[in-house]
């Protein structure tokens, strides 16, 4: 058959078993065996087989091309269009052997999942030939599968079938099969196997010992022209020869870059595998050339990837092909060999490693003649399911080198390891040129390249032939191959441990390099500092260089004096918490010197290449330094060190001088000043400031210096430096303490950027710096300050400003301490994760003076939580300046003379200084003013909300949600308002409460306040204004505000009376709470009246009480000022019966209230053995008797504070006690405290706190004489969720002022009205009478001639001269006189005075406009006072419901006007009375200003003005009641009583302090006793007295030393004290010849003779038979006549004798006594029978009841009461049914706490609310 082109193929395949045959001779197509005549085949010579029998047919086979696959592939190609082809193998399914029945490797190809499997086997090109025979074994075992040999001929572009399986039977044993091919062109023969899609795993294919004949001859075996090119040079295609070396070595030197083609430095795989190679091809675990679309597509369960480079199914790549059950596989693909490298050589390339058990691969560098590999690169694991980038650094390599990348599996290979897209840069060396520039490069000898000055000996060959190495110092050079060089470690203590010499990789796994940079070798050498244990974060090692002399040393060659001296270094930093290198340069032999250059955190896995330039006008040494990370991926390593142009110096560093050489200094051109005591002398010649002006933020000095150790106003902490911010301690901080330190974010290491800012707030830059304390260092709740030096002094506005971040899953808190001395106390703080951002904190630090501030870092519990601050500023905190100028009418005069704006004046901050601008009385004028440090003064809880705002010192109970102090005192102690948004509170819930009603005629009014809202989550703070019902909402706050508090201003106005409301709403979060303090309303929001109109009053019912008075339940009246005075005006207890009197609880609370604000209340309630509180009550001593007790909630928190409060009592006695009875136990746990407040003082008077026992106790408190006071019960809990102390009991005793006779008033400036009463004295003289007599109104002449003051009872046209008053000429009209008013009903219709003849002052509204204003002004100054002066008057504003208002002002020297008094709206039918407090700190004048209402009948008219004295007089200064000096004053009331009486068991004194604080000795201690006879006493001064006078009562001795120590006993007359005695010495004992009276025998002493004034010249002495008696005059009594006889006593004193009928008349007493107690038992009985039914409730009379009969004696707490306390039985009654509260609570043992530590402070109960809408009676709760 003849083909196209001529081609004819000649085929004969034969699968015979041949038989050699034995014949005389073979013929020319037969081969004859070597033994015997036996003859075979030609086609069986060299087939693998031994046909001869002696294996003669085998031998010379050289000629052959055969392949056993014993040793691979051979010169054969396999390639698969699905894998995994071609398997070599040693058995197969259902295959256990080759042909020779050996285990002997063979090619299988089996099915694959389904797929239909095809693979190819292709021989090298052979040259057209009519000779060429093939044979091979082949075996099919599967049914559907075939095997083909094709011949391809590429000129021709044909392939053609010329054998198939298919044409032989199926066996299943192995064939042979010869094929003869015969082609006029070049051909390849390739052997193809076919799988069907259906065929079964066991179905196999296999091929085995194929041979070609001597005919088939490659290409390589023709004949060749004659080389041109020289042996070991290479033939570019061009015909240029270029040399071997410079062959693969990165430059292309031939045109089309043929001696770079099979080893390109690019490989994308596309177009071939570029040199890559399998070493082990054909085991069953290869790297093969691929693309996706020839993966399976679940290829061991994962997808196969896209190609890298296109990103697409048809891209090729590099990857694992699996098809092996061998143990060990080994896959190993090498690269093409490479010449060299340049020293900034890497590689980069693309790795694909995904699956469960994918393994690890190694990727190596093999050097020739190096016997080991170094490991370059290293993949572990799965890498997900995507490309990942390596890039390796490989550097200068100078000799040939190769790539491998090597996969090991362990037989569980599970997984898509793939390579791709490999590319090597700047590996080529620099090329050759003619010249290079001299100054700056170095032209290499035999190279001819270029390579920069800074490059030469370096230690790395740049040049490529070594010339830029030459003629090198090597004590300038050091690659550590042979140790140290002139390189030393840290010997002096500068450091914690050495740098470790190494060759190959760092211990540590991800860290450090693996290969020295020497080298580039695992046999090369370097230095590393090793992070592992037992090295700890911050550690350092130090390495030294050795001496160089200065750098500006000039050298006699005139070139080099350009040249610079340069340090180059290799470093290498790869982990994930390397710290820091830094390279140091130092001139003293110790410390580090100054910082060259550093570098922080990893850098990756590389060596990096850095040239310093050094500079010292000294001799110097250079320093690394390594600083060790937190975690031991943090090796840092060092090689190839060299120094260029520097000159060693051969001297020793100089050691700095501990010692302070003698200098001597010039004599100075400027003589040195000093400054007196209490001044700082500044640099500057001749000045001197008082240190009170240093560190106060101006600089007072000319040149600054006082505030140069001072801290700075702004501190960015740029450059490190701290601004005068300094560690507390810091001398003795060891070096792994956590502690503040300046940082920068670039030294941030891996992982360390979730926990700390990687830019700083100023320059938002990592180069830029901030003060941040490292979590990595310390332990948990370890705390470090960074703390100012003490600030002198500050502004009124004074504010800390700073940044701070705290992010990180452990963060702990940051706080900002207020400091004086040793006391601090917290203003601010944070705590926990604030989120990856910068926030800002602000603390209002305000006027203050020698503190210091303090930022106080606490580390949390892991490293995870730097705390870091940036950007701190003092605002406005210079102190004012004094002006020289008065102030304007704009500006408030302080009491100190500083001016400031009057929109600061009472705002709750001390602009002043003085607080002269905070001053209560000054702030008469500002309504509604509220920092709820004692209560929520005028503001009301709403009941149409769901929760309550509560009143809090400190931070919030929730942690971490609210203020660290309120905004008024700034300290932990002061109250604010709160939203408590934590459990049980829910989202949503709102808490309302609202402020007074204002008044439509306010102007210019606005409220100011303060808020704190901090925290993610937080809800919403809504003001609103109410008007008739309607809200207008002014104000919406929502979300995070910041961590500080802020001011809000809010202008108010409406067209009615209305009122303000805030409304705070819970949000999302439970640390949100909504904070409010400081409300303010300025001077022009004005109340509206809350009078009604008299006369739209319905009159009251017959029989009921007149006008202004109250009726009693019994049918009487009493007045207003009648109740809450312990006095009984009623008869039936009714004035007094909801003061918050004497109480057992068992009718209810008895007017004492519980508190609207606080967090719990006292409940009312019984007693419980199961429950926490009190078993029993102390009344009726059972379960069903009432007290009240502290109640247990479930959010508790130790520190909440519960209150009860009394009313406003009046007055109280001198004598006033208070009792009552407590208990705490174990389970009854809590603090009380009993506080007593007035208008404006609060003090505690009792605390307890602690186990007290299991059962109840009494106290009492002495009250004394007050006026207008509360008292107060105050709860702490002591811990949290607890409770249970409780009170029962309650008595005021003898408190009503009437109790005793008025010797004093309460006052020493009271005035005493004629019936005996007090009544303060500016009530005197104001034209009403408040003595029930009217003596206060009597002789007032005096008052109504002082300037201003005027009854305007005079002529129409001398009252403005008469009463010093001037009309003002700025307003809008004037004031009128008359004795009526023009327009009919409006103004009053006569004057006050009595009989109402008189005048008064008026407007005339009905002819101005609204808002039209009239003032009158005092001619006269008053002096300047604060709360001293009383102006009262009495006004009339009645006729309209538009009524204008009435205004007082102070006017001080500068015009400015301070409101003092505003009254608006109608206030009846009637003259109204204003008692005014006038105050000042300047002299100042009065106005009266009244404005226009909102028609005609809005007259306004005053009267009977007048001043009290101390207006122009000033304080009284009372002259203090002086005593004799033998008399005692009394300590609460004005009177003297003798000393004598004084502790002698009787009450003397009307406030009975004569027997108080009476101790039971007389101070002093006894003399030396050693010269004085028995019977005698010696004084201090040796001289000896009758020891009869020791120990009498009389001072006798020149000091009065014969008292000392002596018991103060009340002895009878006669009888003696005794020292040695309990009790007194009888009359009887004395002189009875036995001393009974030791240690000085005073009943022995003077019997015979009386002693030297032994009865003061009193009375007569005379001597009986028990020694001397004094028989004293009249008025005097006692042993010695030294005891002032009292007026009730009538008997003499008595004579011995007369003591004697003593007995008789005792016994007759007792008999007197007997007789009286029958008669009042009778007298009793018979009243119990009357009265049997009678049951009157204790309250009614005051009174307190103590059931303790009998029968209850047995009860272990009951406690008697003293003798003499008339009780009764209580009465019983139902009380209207409160809701009960009953907690199952577990009994708790209480742990020790004292009330100490509860947050003591003047607390908030809610004392002025009116008593349905804030205060309640205290709540009952029921067991």
């Amino acid at each position: 058959m003849t083909l196209l082109l001529g081609s004819v193929w000649l085929l004969l395949a034969s699968s015979l078993v041949f038989t050699p045959v034995s014949v005389g001779a073979c013929s020319a197509q037969e081969f004859s065996c070597s033994q015997g005549l036996l003859c075979v085949q030609e086609d069986c010579v060299c087939d693998f087989t031994d046909n001869c029998g002696d294996g003669s047919d085998e031998e010379d086979c050289s000629r052959h091309k055969m392949c056993d696959f014993e040793e691979g592939f051979c010169d054969l190609i396999p390639s698969s269009e699905t894998l995994p082809g071609w398997n070599r193998t040693t058995e197969a399914q259902g295959l256990e052997h080759d042909h020779n029945n050996n285990t002997a490797h063979f090619l299988s190809l089996s099915p694959v999942r389904e797929n239909r499997t095809t693979a190819d086997l292709t021989s090298p090109v052979f040259l057209p030939s009519q000779s060429c025979q093939m044979s091979f074994y082949h075996y099919v075992g599967a049914k559907p599968g075939d095997l083909q040999v094709r011949v391809d001929t590429h000129t021709l572009g044909q392939s053609t079938e010329v054998w198939n399986s298919s044409a032989q039977p199926q066996t299943k044993t192995w064939l042979r099969t010869v094929i003869k091919f015969s082609s006029n062109h070049s051909f390849q023969v390739l052997i193809r196997g076919q799988i069907s899609a259906d065929s079964e795993a066991s179905e196999v294919l296999a091929i085995d010992d194929l041979s070609f004949s001597p005919g088939c001859l490659t290409a390589t075996e023709s004949t060749v022209p004659p080389p041109v090119c020289p042996p070991s040079w290479f033939a570019c295609g061009s015909g240029e020869c270029i040399e071997e070396s410079k062959v693969c070595d990165f430059t292309p030197h031939c045109p089309r870059g043929e001696d770079e083609a099979d080893c390109p430095s690019e490989c994308d795989f596309e177009g071939g595998s570029c040199g890559w190679y399998e070493l082990t091809l054909g085991d069953g675990f290869d790297w093969v050339r691929g693309s996706s679309e020839e993966v399976p597509p679940h290829y061991y369960g994962h997808p196969p990837p896209l190609d890298h480079s296109t990103n697409s199914t048809e891209g090729h790549f590099m990857f694992i092909l699996m098809n092996s059950s061998s143990l060990y596989p080994n896959a190993v693909l090498r690269g093409p060999w490479f010449t060299q490298s340049a020293s900034g050589c890497t590689m980069t390339f693309w790795h694909y490693n995904s699956g469960i058990s994918v393994g690890a691969a190694n990727m190596y560098l093999r050097v020739k003649g190096v016997e080991n590999n170094t490991v370059i690169w290293r993949t572990l694991y799965d890498q997900g399911r995507r490309w990942n980038q390596a890039t390796v650094q490989l550097g200068r390599i100078n000799q040939p080198f190769q790539i491998a990348l090597s996969k090991i599996s362990l037989g569980v290979f599970d997984g898509v390891s793939a390579l791709d897209d490999v590319t090597f840069k700047n590996c080529s060396m620099p090329p050759a040129v003619a010249e290079c520039p001299a100054h700056t490069h170095f032209h290499c000898v035999h190279t001819k390249a270029c390579v920069e000055h800074l490059q030469l000996c370096d230690l790395v060959d740049d040049c490529g032939d070594g010339s830029d190495e030459e003629r090198c110092s090597p004590e300038l050079q050091c690659n550590f191959e042979h140790g140290l060089c002139s390189w030393t470690q840290e010997q002096s203590g500068g450091d914690v441990f050495d740098w470790t010499h190494i060759q190959g990789p760092t211990p540590s796994f991800n860290t450090g390099p693996w290969k020295d940079h020497t080298l580039g070798t695992s046999y090369g050498h370097y230095l590393y500092i090793e992070s592992s244990v037992p090295q700890e974060f911050k550690d350092t090692a130090v390495l030294l260089s050795r001496v160089f002399q200065p750098t500006h040393h000039r050298s006699n060659d005139p070139s080099k004096n350009h040249q610079r001296c340069a340090f180059r270094f290799h470093y290498h930093m790869f982990g994930s918490h390397v710290f820091c290198l830094a390279v140091y340069l130092r001139t003293s032999a110790t410390g580090r010197g100054y910082m060259v250059w550093v570098r922080y955190g990893d850098q990756g896995n590389l060596w990096h290449r850095k040239t310093l330039h050094l500079n010292s006008v000294k001799p110097f040494q250079i320093l690394i330094e390594g600083t060790v990370g937190d975690d031991f991926n943090g090796d840092i390593a060092i090689d190839d060190l060299s120094f260029l142009n520097c000159e060693p110096y051969e001297g020793e560093l100089p050691t700095p001088n501990t010692t302070t050489p003698a200098v001597t200094t010039p004599p100075p051109t400027v003589q040195p000043h000093s400054c007196p005591d209490g001044q700082f002398v500044c640099a500057a010649h001749g000045e001197c400031v008082a240190n009170s002006k240093v560190c106060d933020f101006r600089q007072d000095c000319s040149d600054g210096s006082d505030e140069l150790n001072c801290v700075k106003e702004q501190c960015d902490f740029e450059g490190g430096d701290t601004c005068g911010w300094m560690n507390a301690y810091s001398s003795l901080v060891p070096t792994h303490t956590f502690r503040w330190s300046p940082d920068q974010g670039e030294s941030i290491h891996d992982g360390e950027q979730y926990h700390r800012p990687v830019n700083d707030h100023t320059l938002g830059s990592p180069e830029a710096w901030y003060m941040c304390a490292d979590s990595s260092n310390g332990g948990y709740g370890q705390t470090t300050d960074l703390q100012t030096p003490v600030i002198s002094s500050t502004g009124p506005q004074c504010t800390l400003v700073f940044w701070y971040y705290m992010n990180g899953f452990t963060v702990g808190s940051l706080q900002v301490l207020w400091k004086r001395g040793n006391v601090s106390h917290e203003v601010w703080s944070q705590s926990g994760n604030q989120g990856n951002k910068w926030r800002r904190g602000e603390v209002f630090l305000g006027l203050s003076n020698h503190f210091q501030v303090v930022f106080r870092a606490k580390r949390g519990i892991s490293y995870m939580g730097d705390l870091v601050i940036d950007d701190v500023s003092f605002l406005y905190c210079s102190p004012p300046l004094p002006s020289d100028q008065p102030c304007t009418p704009e500006q408030y005069a302080c009491a100190n003379g500083y001016c400031i704006p009057q929109d600061n004046l009472c705002d709750f901050i001390n602009h002043c200084g003085d607080n002269s601008d905070e001053d209560p009385y000054i702030c008469k004028g500002f309504s509604v003013r509220c920092s709820f440090e004692f209560d929520l003064c005028s503001w009301r809880q709403s009941q149409q909300d769901d929760v309550d705002w509560l009143i809090k010192a400190g931070s919030t109970p929730t942690v971490g949600a609210g203020p660290s102090s309120d905004h008024t005192l700034r300290d932990p102690s002061g109250h604010y308002l709160y939203l408590e948004s934590s459990f049980p509170q829910a989202a949503g819930d709102t808490a309302r409460i609202t402020g007074p009603l204002l008044s439509r005629r306010s102007s210019q009014c606005k409220m100011r306040f303060y808020l704190h809202m901090s925290g993610d989550g937080i809800g919403t703070l809504s003001v609103f204004r109410k008007s008739e019902g309607r809200l207008h909402r002014l104000l919406n706050v929502t979300g995070d505000q910041g961590n500080y508090w802020q001011m809000k201003e809010i202008p108010l106005s409406d067209t009615r009376d209305f009122e303000v409301m805030f409304e705070g709403k819970v949000g999302r979060s439970p640390k949100g709470d909504i904070c409010l303090d400081d409300i303010t309303f300025s001077p022009g929001c004005l109340l509206a009246s809350s009078a009604g109109v008299e006369d739209i009053t319905p009159p009251p019912p017959a029989g009921s009480c007149p006008s202004g008075f109250l009726p009693c339940e019994n049918g009487r009246c009493f007045t207003p000022g009648q109740s809450c005075d312990f006095t009984d005006d009623c008869g039936d207890g009714t004035d007094e019966r909801d003061c918050g009197t004497s109480c057992s609880f068992e009718n209810g609370c008895c007017g004492w209230k519980s508190s609207r604000a606080d967090n719990f209340d006292w409940t009312l309630g019984t007693g419980s053995f199961k429950s926490i509180r009190p078993p029993y009550d102390h009344t009726l001593m059972d379960e069903t008797g009432h007290f009240v007790y502290l109640e247990a909630t479930p959010v508790g928190l130790k520190g909440d504070k519960a209150h009860i409060r009394s009313s406003v009592f009046k007055e109280s006695s001198a004598i006033c006690k208070l009792s009552f009875w407590y208990y705490i136990s174990h389970m009854a746990t809590g603090t009380i405290r009993l506080l007593i407040k007035t208008e404006n003082d609060l003090w505690e008077v009792w605390n307890k706190t602690g186990h007290q026992g299991n059962n109840w106790n009494r106290v009492e408190i002495p009250l004394r004489k007050l006026r207008n006071f509360e008292v107060i019960f105050e709860g702490i809990r002591s811990r949290d969720v607890s409770g249970g102390a409780a009170l029962d009991d309650l008595e005021f005793i003898d408190c009503s002022p009437n109790v005793v006779e008025p010797v004093s008033c309460p006052a020493v400036t009271d005035f005493v009205c004629r019936s005996g009463h007090c009544i303060e004295s500016h009530l005197v003289c104001d034209s009403k009478a408040d003595c029930a007599d009217g003596s206060d109104e009597m002789d007032c002449e005096h008052i109504f001639g002082l300037p201003g003051a005027c009854s305007f009872n005079m002529d129409e046209t001398k009252w403005e001269e008469s009463c010093q008053l001037t009309q003002e000429a700025d307003d809008d009209f004037d004031w009128r006189f008359g004795q009526c008013t023009e327009t009919p009903g409006a103004g009053p219709h006569a004057d006050h005075s009595p009989g109402g003849g008189g005048s008064f002052l008026y407007i005339h509204s009905a002819t101005q406009r609204e808002g039209d204003i009239a003032r009158v002004t005092t001619r006269s100054p008053f002096p300047a006072s604060i709360g001293l002066c009383h102006l009262r008057f009495w006004f009339y504003m009645h006729g309209s419901d538009r009524m204008g208002t009435l205004k007082v002002y102070t006017v001080g020297p500068s015009g400015t006007s301070l409101l003092m008094w505003a009254a608006t709206g109608n206030h009846g039918n009637q003259w109204t009375y204003a008692n005014v407090i006038l105050s000042n700190p300047a002299p100042f004048r009065v106005t009266f200003q009244a404005e226009v209402g909102g028609d005609v009948w809005t007259d306004i008219a005053l009267d009977d003005i007048s001043y009290a004295a101390e207006c122009v007089e000033g304080p009284v200064t009372p002259q203090p009641l002086t005593c004799a000096v033998d008399q005692y004053q009394c300590t609460y009331s004005f009177q003297c009583i003798p000393e004598s009486w004084r502790c002698d068991g009787e009450l003397d004194c009307a406030d009975q302090s004569d027997e108080e604080f009476c101790p039971a000795v007389v101070p002093g201690t006894v003399p030396p006793q050693d010269s004085c006879p028995i019977g005698h006493y010696q004084c201090r001064n040796n001289t000896c007295v009758p020891s009869i006078l020791r120990c009498d009562g009389v001072p006798d001795c020149p000091d009065g030393e014969d008292e000392y120590s002596c018991s103060l006993l009340q002895c009878d007359l006669g009888e003696l004290v005794c020292e040695g005695s309990p009790g007194c010495i009888p009359l009887q004992k004395r002189c009875d010849h036995s001393a009974d009276c030791l240690p000085f025998h005073s009943d022995e002493s003077s019997c015979h003779e009386c002693p030297r004034l032994y009865c003061l010249d009193r009375g007569s002495c005379l001597v009986g038979r028990h020694g001397p008696v004094c028989k004293c005059n009249p008025g005097w009594t006692g042993n010695r006549c030294h005891v002032k006889e009292k007026p009730s006593l009538s008997t003499l004193t008595p004579t011995p004798e007369d003591t004697q009928l003593d007995s008789v008349y005792v016994g007759i007493a007792i008999g007197l006594l007997l007789l009286v107690a029958g008669v009042a038992v009778c007298l009793l009985a018979l009243c119990k029978k009357r009265c049997l039914s009678i049951k009157p409730n204790r309250m009614d009379h005051g009174e307190m009841d103590n059931p303790a009969f009998d029968w209850r004696a047995e009860l272990p707490s009951l406690h008697e009461r003293p003798v003499g306390c008339a009780r009764r039985n209580p009465g019983r009654s139902d009380v209207p049914g409160l809701s009960i509260s009953v907690y199952p609570w577990r009994r708790e043992v209480e742990q020790g706490s004292t009330w100490k530590d509860a947050k003591l402070s003047f607390a908030n109960p809610v004392y002025n609310y009116p008593p349905d809408d804030n205060g309640a009676d205290c709540r009952s709760s029921e067991a």
